[in-house]
């Protein structure tokens, strides 16, 4: 198999997705995963700690960063991803996912890469730190199966 797809890839390089977080995609991602904590559904609750108002799932939003990295060549596999984070998101607030590499792996054809997610303020509100392989394909000269959707905010 060729290494095309990982050689174009350098250090430094960047991949970003950005999409503003709405009711639909936290009560979408809370009957996916089962995760129903009234911090995120319950107004009338979320109003009463911390947050003074209901909050996304923090795996919500870090879970940006993998549409940021499905953004380097190649077919990407997450190897681990770790997250910090740092303050809370709300309805309407725009993120964008930013996934930097920090070093390549050769031999294993991985990427250590720096994971952020900001707000529309600038303010970081996850950190954090991956690791993925990209694989290689075979060209079976037919189009990728990959779709992008384009967001618009």
């Amino acid at each position: 198999m060729k290494k095309q797809s990982f050689k174009k890839v350098r250090e430094g390089d960047k991949r970003t997705f950005s999409k503003v977080i709405t009711e639909h995609d936290i009560e979408a991602f809370a009957a996916i995963t089962g995760d129903f904590n009234p911090i995120h559904l319950d107004g009338n609750f979320a109003k009463r700690t911390i947050f003074r108002g209901k909050i996304a799932h923090g795996i919500l939003v870090g879970g940006l960063i993998s549409a940021a990295l499905t953004k380097f060549p190649g077919v990407i596999v997450y190897i681990s991803q770790t997250l910090d984070f740092l303050k809370p998101v709300r309805v309407g607030d725009k993120i964008e996912a930013l996934a930097e590499v920090l070093e390549k792996i050769d031999k294993r054809s991985e990427l250590r890469l720096k994971t952020i997610c900001k707000n529309q303020w600038g303010e970081t509100v996850v950190n954090g730190e991956a690791r993925i392989k990209i694989l290689e394909v075979k060209d079976s000269g037919e189009e990728s199966p990959r779709k992008e959707k384009t967001e618009t905010a």
